[in-house]
């Protein structure tokens, strides 16, 4: 094994010193109420639960991008966990065949890690240096946030958004799970979610800071980051799953889609199908080997559907949210 150099020695040193000091780092910065945890920190603009604020901490200083890579980014709620199984399933499509794929006994938070979770796993350099290119990654950090070496590179991203009023209804359900089942907190009242949603308090969020990070870096590097909403990949999935494949570098033949294959990926990682599979029903996700956090499987499944939160914001509530998100997005371009 080589020996290391003065400068790789600091380095090394300089990243332990990051993480031991996590803990008192997080000490130091604005805290707010938290959803699924007490609080909630803000670090560089945006909010985080201690866990996940660590992992941030720890990409930043230890991530380092292949110029093959492929990132899902997302705001939490904007339909991940299906773009996941999507994006798994057509980088997969010759390794595996549809009666035996791993999307039937795996989740797809299994499939595809969220890098800044994996701070909180035993030797995850590791862990990442024996992922085989291209590597099929997830994050939910902002774009000004991400990893210097995923910004340098020739790492592609996809990011998915989607209509902040139905985000911050299923962000709020998921959380309502998390205080309870895993910190044992009490419920947090969808009055007081709505307004630290409105504050810019969620993780990762605000809400219109993280989108738009995304969205004028796809517009200004289109290559690099392909931007999508889950609303239109809702109403054409076939089209949106050859746009992600031609993005990903891995096209479906006219055979292939001849044959189905399009077909058949939509069908495999459909809402239906998965959230049926007994993996998602029963099944845990540990967010780490040196934490006790584990969810149901069940928390990532809700409805999938579009426009459900007229049935639980106020008409008052509703246009609040329209008229914030105007204010934020109305000049870039970006609509909901």
């Amino acid at each position: 094994m080589a020996s290391l150099s003065l400068s790789d020695y600091q380095e090394q040193e300089e990243k332990k010193d990051v993480l031991q000091n996590c803990e008192e780092i997080i000490s130091t910065l604005p805290k707010d109420r938290g959803w699924g945890t007490e609080h909630y920190y803000q670090y560089e603009g945006f909010w985080y639960p201690p866990i996940f604020l660590e992992g941030v901490i720890w990409a930043q200083a230890n991530f380092r991008a292949r110029d093959d890579d492929i990132f899902l980014a997302t705001f939490p709620k904007c339909g991940t966990t299906w773009v996941k199984a999507l994006m798994f399933a057509i980088q997969n499509r010759e390794n595996y065949d549809f009666l035996s794929h791993p999307l039937l006994t795996k989740s797809p938070q299994d499939c595809v890690p969220y890098i800044e979770l994996l701070a909180h796993q035993d030797n995850p350099i590791d862990y990442l240096d024996a992922i085989a290119s291209p590597r099929f990654l997830a994050t939910h950090i902002p774009h000004r946030s991400l990893p210097k070496s995923i910004l340098n590179s020739g790492t592609k991203i996809v990011s998915v958004a989607r209509n902040p009023k139905d985000v911050l209804i299923s962000y709020w359900v998921f959380s309502q799970k998390i205080r309870s089942s895993i910190n044992k907190l009490a419920p947090l009242p969808m009055e007081e979610g709505f307004e630290l949603f409105c504050k810019g308090v969620a993780l990762s969020g605000p809400f219109w800071d993280n989108v738009l990070g995304y969205w004028e870096a796809s517009l200004e590097n289109p290559e690099k980051v392909l931007f999508l909403k889950f609303e239109d990949i809702k109403i054409d999935t076939e089209c949106s799953v050859k746009r992600l494949a031609e993005f990903m570098g891995l096209p479906f033949s006219s055979k292939e889609e001849q044959e189905g294959a399009v077909r058949e990926i939509i069908k495999l990682c459909s809402f239906d199908n998965l959230s049926n599979l007994e993996v998602n029903k029963s099944g845990t996700f540990g967010v780490g080997s040196k934490t006790d956090g584990k969810f149901c499987n069940d928390v990532f499944f809700r409805r999938g559907q579009t426009g459900d939160s007229k049935n639980h914001l106020t008409p008052e509530m509703l246009d609040r949210l329209d008229k914030i998100t105007e204010q934020k997005l109305g000049a870039s371009g970006l609509k909901f």
